[in-house]
């Protein structure tokens, strides 16, 4: 065990001793560093302001990812390389051409956002220099500007991947580097203080099991896409916190499942979803911004229980199940027995969910649905996912599960019912429609009546009927998106 926090920052090696469990990067940054590039607009993980780079071991290497600092606690950033805008300079230590390129096509007018920009398109023009403008916008969904409208933005993106040079860039050049530095700093539980608050970072899975049997009420932060507003919005007492991130990163396909670690990102299931559920990888890129998938995991996004969860609904869908772990024992259960009541889930204190197992059902007709009020980087107001098997026209199986419709992910059994055993047919989706309505009674709230949810359950029955039967009808606009 160590008392010492350590990471790298632009280069330089950082070393603290005395780290609260709420302390944010962003603050760090910016107060104790002077950094003041990295610039705080929501303080929520929204607007992008913040946007910085973290880079982390994987199995296949260091990888660089844009984050939001804001939201991002100081302890987890243990055996990582932070970079922030100051960091940035081209081959002759001028302006790196991400700079230039914003420069030349007038992408920057205020410029607080302007920073944020730049490292989330530093971050796509690292691993996607040939980015199209479908890529671009992705890249950017995390980034919000209300001066420019975007088009000189996507401009420098695509001039500053015509420019080339990445094999120069100080991050590739030194990436052998500092991926030792940060090995030599793994290893080790790391116990932190600040006053009374406490941090810990597990050295692993076991010693993760360990330490929750020993602090079962500790608050377990994994992305903190969640817990970060608890303590920026609500200022939450959120100690003795254990930090959970970089655990648990499992990801294989075996037996026709998904099977991942509960601590895989939204970005790092990415590539699974497309290749092995094409038909709901618009909807999981439309979890959050590039940002907030890069920190947000799947485990926590179904442990955190809540009702509007982006994730859940898909999952119910499918029958995926969920490994949960306390000490040595584990047992595993379907992910919709795992939600009993809002508020409450069946896992005991010191429990943790440890995998989570995803069956591909490759020959069912699948969907997913997020209805919001920006389509992109903002919360559900209904989310929806549909499962349904069909033979010789008939519908033999249908698995319908709506979020934001109840105190939990639920499943729509009775317009289940209502399509089981019946044709595949309009009359059947309208059947189903009408059934929808005894099946919730959704609450009314700022983001959304309890109407306009009822309305949009049914309609998404009608939805799921147009685009299977007549797939060429324009009845949702698709983004050629890579990976």
């Amino acid at each position: 065990m160590t008392p010492a926090l350590r990471f790298l920052l632009n280069g330089r090696p950082v070393e603290l001793t005395e780290v609260g469990a709420s302390d944010t990067l962003l603050d760090f940054l910016r107060i104790d560093r002077r950094l003041t590039g990295t610039k705080e607009g929501c303080a929520e993980g929204d607007c992008g302001a913040c946007t910085v780079l973290v880079g982390r071991l994987t199995d296949g290497g260091l990888v660089y990812e844009p984050v939001n600092a804001c939201i991002r606690f100081l302890a987890s950033c243990h055996g990582c390389h932070v970079v922030t805008v100051e960091h940035l300079r081209g081959p002759d230590g001028g302006l790196h051409p991400i700079q230039a390129a914003m420069v030349d096509h007038h992408g920057s007018q205020c410029g607080f956002c302007t920073p944020g920009i730049v490292m989330a398109l530093y971050g796509l023009w690292m691993t996607n220099p040939d980015a199209g403008v479908a890529e671009i916008e992705v890249a950017l969904q995390g980034n919000i500007c209300r001066c420019t409208g975007y088009e000189p933005i996507i401009k420098a993106a695509l001039a500053a991947g015509r420019a080339g040079g990445q094999a120069a860039d100080a991050l590739a050049m030194e990436r052998e580097l500092v991926a030792a530095k940060l090995r030599a700093m793994r290893g080790q539980r790391v116990e932190l203080s600040k006053g009374a608050e406490r941090a810990i970072i597990p050295a692993d899975v076991d010693d993760l099991a360990a330490v929750l049997e020993a602090e079962p009420g500790a608050t377990i932060i994994a992305g903190a896409t969640d817990v970060g507003l608890w303590v920026t919005k609500f200022m939450r007492d959120i100690s003795p916190a254990v930090f959970i991130g970089h655990l648990m990163k499992s990801a294989r396909v075996e037996d026709g499942e998904i099977r991942l670690g509960a601590g895989v990102t939204y970005s790092e299931a990415a590539a699974l979803i497309r290749d092995h559920i094409p038909a709901a990888y618009d909807y999981w890129l439309r979890i959050g911004g590039w940002q907030v998938r890069n920190m947000g995991t799947i485990g926590a996004n179904i442990a955190n229980g809540s009702p509007i969860g982006d994730t859940p609904p898909l999952l119910i869908t499918l029958g995926a199940r969920i490994v949960l772990r306390k000490g040595d024992a584990r047992r595993e259960i379907l992910l919709e027995d795992f939600f009993i009541e809002y508020g409450r889930q069946d896992r005991a204190p010191g429990e943790f969910v440890e995998e989570v197992i995803i069956p591909t059902r490759p020959q069912a007709r699948i969907a997913a649905y997020k209805i919001s009020k920006r389509r992109d980087s903002d919360i559900t107001a209904v989310a929806a996912g549909f499962c349904l098997s069909v033979e010789n026209g008939i519908i033999t199986d249908a698995r319908i599960c709506f979020g934001g419709m109840a105190g939990i992910p639920k499943r729509a059994t009775g317009a289940e019912a209502a399509l089981t055993g019946q044709p595949f047919a309009r009359d059947s989706f309208e059947a189903a429609a009408r059934a929808v309505a005894g099946d919730f009674q959704p609450l009314s709230d700022w983001r959304a009546s309890a109407d306009y949810r009822r309305t949009v359950a049914a309609n998404l029955f009608r939805r799921f009927w147009l685009e299977q039967s007549e797939p060429g009808l324009p009845v949702r606009l698709h983004k050629a998106v890579g990976a």
